[in-house]
This record gives structure tokens, C-alpha cells and sequence, in this order.
């Protein structure tokens, strides 16, 4: 493989992430591969899926639009999710580095390790995207959150570059202030308060930080998760003891909507309960947590520049 010698660590970052930002990442940032080696457990580091990396990119996309929040959670289940628009450009980021600086780069797959079960990932891109600085890990079982744009979806590149990589968050936005009132006066906040199963707890200290974040994954899992209700369903189907009750096992109201997300490929099946993020301040109501608030802060710059301009 060519290899161009004359690489400015620097110019290449910043072009890398400036694609980033151009493709529709609303933050971009370089992680310290060396940390997320001693914090990642043995199996799901780095450097046991690609030795070769010496750099890890991480961006995040934007999550819902301002609207979506105002919809059942029914609906939301079916296009809560954004993350696929990070996965491409994550994608995109890895053939241009390797197209215009000659470094190999891979995508990071965001899917489960097929050795370790159906919860465990090859990477965390949540460590990724936490030591890159672009987010900080909330109450709401550990969902990362920043500070101007609220809830992301994260994807992450490996690359051969060695960049210089940025600071973690030097403050965590989780909780606010309204979210440490509720939870004085009623021992939850918000996320806790409006979870549907429940599977939220926690802890916070005098000075209004987190000081323990309680996650019940298997609870939020199934309900969250139903492409782990498939198996389930098809063995009650089997172990039925006549055809009426196998036929009304595998074609009820609630079992024909899974077969339904199976045969089109819905993301539904998937991570498709919001209400954590529908209720958070952080979330939904950063300065620039949606497309409308976007909007208005550039429009906020561009009418303070040409206020600049007429001085």
C-alpha cells in the first residue's frame, strides 16, 4: 500500500473532521485509543479488533426532530432512531482518509459480537465518543449527553493516523438543576419518574452531581429489545399442545407486529422506547437539541454578524 510520508497530523485531523461536520455530524473528536485500551474490558478493545489502529474518530448525528417528541410512543418506536446517518458517515470518513492521506481506516461496526451474545458489542462507541469529548454519561442508564446538542447517536472510525486526541468533558450537563429539585422532593428524576418499567435509579450528591447511576438492563431489554421475543415466541408455538393454541400464539394482534417488523426490516424491533429522552431537559431542550433550535441559533449568528458588519 503507498504510504505518504509528509502527513501534518494536524491538517489531517482537522480535515477529517471538518468532513464530519460537513456530511451532517453535529461534533466530531479524536479519542485517546491508549485510554480506551485500559478501560475497555480484554476481548472489546482496540487493538483486539484491528492492531493496527492508532487513532479512533469518533461523531455523533443529531437525534430527534422537535416534533417527534410530541408523538406516541407507538409511533416513536418506529423512527426514534437516527443512528444510521452517523454509520454512513463514519463510513464516508473511513475512504477518504484512506483516499487522500494513503492510511488504512475501517468503519467501526456497531453490532453485536457474535462470540459474546446478543448485549455485547465488538466496540463501546459510547467510550469512544465520551473520551473524544462529545459527550458525558447521564442517569438515564449511562446515555450519553452534550451540553449544546442533547441526545446523539455516535459512530467511530479506526484509522492507521496518529492524531492528537481531545479532552473528555470537563463537566457532565446530567443532571440539571430542575432534574436535581424533582429528585430532592421526590427521590427521581425525570428519566427515573417516566421510565415504563422502571429501570432507572440512582443516587445524587450534595453538591447536585451524580454519585451512582443504576441501570436495570434486562428489564429495559424486554421491552426494548424484541428480537429477543422472536425465539420465545416460536418455542411457546412448538410446545403448544394443539393447533389452536399454537395458531394463537404465533398470530395474535401483538405477535403479528413482530412478524411485520421482520418482513421490512424495521428498526422498530430495536432500542424502540424513547420516554427516558422524551422527558429529559438535556435531551430535548439543549440550545441546539433539534432542528428548529438549530435553526434559531443560526439565525440568532447571522443577525449578530450583520449587526457587527453595520458598527
Amino acid at each position: 500500500m503507498a504510504v505518504k510520508n509528509d502527513i501534518d497530523p494536524a491538517v489531517a485531523k482537522k480535515s477529517i473532521l471538518d468532513y464530519c461536520l460537513k456530511k451532517g455530524a453535529l461534533v466530531a473528536g479524536v479519542a485517546d485509543i491508549k485510554a480506551i485500551e485500559r478501560i475497555a474490558p480484554e476481548g472489546h478493545r482496540p487493538s483486539d479488533m484491528w492492531p493496527r489502529a492508532k487513532s479512533i474518530i469518533s461523531l455523533g448525528v443529531g437525534g430527534q426532530t422537535q416534533g417527534a417528541w410530541q408523538i406516541p410512543a407507538k409511533a416513536l418506536g418506529y423512527f426514534g432512531s437516527t443512528e444510521v446517518r452517523a454509520y454512513t458517515i463514519a463510513y464516508g470518513a473511513a475512504f477518504l482518509i484512506e483516499n487522500k492521506f494513503g492510511k488504512r481506516a475501517i468503519y467501526c461496526p456497531p453490532d453485536m459480537d457474535t462470540e459474546a451474545g446478543p448485549r455485547v458489542p465488538f466496540q463501546s462507541l459510547k467510550l469512544h465518543a465520551e473520551l473524544a469529548g462529545i459527550g458525558a454519561r447521564s442517569l438515564a442508564g449511562d446515555i450519553l449527553l452534550h451540553p449544546e446538542y442533547g441526545y446523539m447517536y455516535f459512530a467511530s472510525i479506526f484509522t492507521e493516523l496518529e492524531l492528537e486526541p481531545d479532552p473528555p468533558m470537563q463537566e457532565n450537563p446530567c443532571p440539571t438543576t430542575s432534574c436535581v429539585d424533582l429528585f430532592r422532593k421526590t427521590g427521581q428524576t425525570p428519566c427515573m419518574k417516566f421510565c415504563p418499567v422502571q429501570c432507572l435509579s440512582g443516587d445524587i450528591n450534595e453538591a447536585g452531581n451524580q454519585a451512582e447511576m443504576r441501570y436495570d438492563m434486562a428489564a429495559c431489554a424486554e421491552m426494548t429489545q424484541q428480537f429477543e421475543a422472536v425465539p420465545g415466541v416460536l418455542a411457546d408455538a412448538i410446545r403448544a399442545e394443539d393447533e389452536e393454541e399454537r395458531e394463537d400464539l404465533l398470530f395474535d394482534a401483538e405477535n403479528k407486529i413482530l412478524w411485520y417488523k421482520l418482513s421490512v426490516g424495521s428498526g422498530g424491533l430495536l432500542g424502540q422506547c424513547f420516554e427516558c429522552m422524551r422527558v429529559c431537559p438535556i435531551a430535548n431542550q439543549s440550545p441546539q437539541a433539534d432542528p428548529i433550535r438549530r435553526y434559531e441559533h443560526r439565525m440568532e449568528a447571522a443577525a449578530g454578524d450583520a449587526e457587527g458588519d453595520s458598527i
